[in-house]
């Protein structure tokens, strides 16, 4: 089944146990998957890698508003969009621990023969596929720059 349909039908399963947050979390990523299909033109199709970088996409954005309603002195809006956090990432990839991406920096240092901090464009390239939907760029943009030393 794909990603999509799976999340229109936990929608759907949602309404039923009126789960009002889950409706509404589910609701705003269903509407993200339409608006693809609209800019992908007529019978354009959404496929499970563009749905998994359109939850990626919303994850981010909960996550730097719940540490913007933290930082504003914000707790209880800053917990909603944490639980909201919790409700996409259940349809999201396992992320990476510190220990597996450290591996993925150190293997793609290997592979490209970096040895200064001028390297980094190279190695990010090389490391950034490989965890594409399991870690945020700008965890491996620093764990990077600690391997090469800038």
């Amino acid at each position: 089944m794909a990603l999509a349909e799976q999340i229109s039908r936990d929608l759907t399963a949602a309404m039923k146990a009126r789960d009002a947050e889950t409706v509404a979390t589910l609701r705003m990523v269903v509407a993200a998957i339409r608006n693809a299909r609209v800019a992908a033109g007529s019978g354009g199709e959404v496929g499970d890698a563009q749905t998994l970088e359109l939850l990626g996409r919303e994850a981010k954005k909960r996550r730097e508003a719940a540490d913007a309603f933290r930082a504003a002195g914000r707790p209880e809006l800053a917990d909603k969009e944490s639980r909201e956090l919790a409700i996409v990432q259940r349809y999201l990839p396992v992320r990476l621990t510190d220990e597996e991406l450290e591996a993925a920096v150190d293997e793609a240092v290997a592979e490209t023969g970096a040895s200064a901090p001028g390297d980094l464009g190279r190695v990010m390239s090389a490391v950034m596929p490989k965890v594409k939907g399991r870690a945020d760029g700008k965890a491996v943009n620093a764990a990077v720059r600690a391997r090469l030393g800038s």
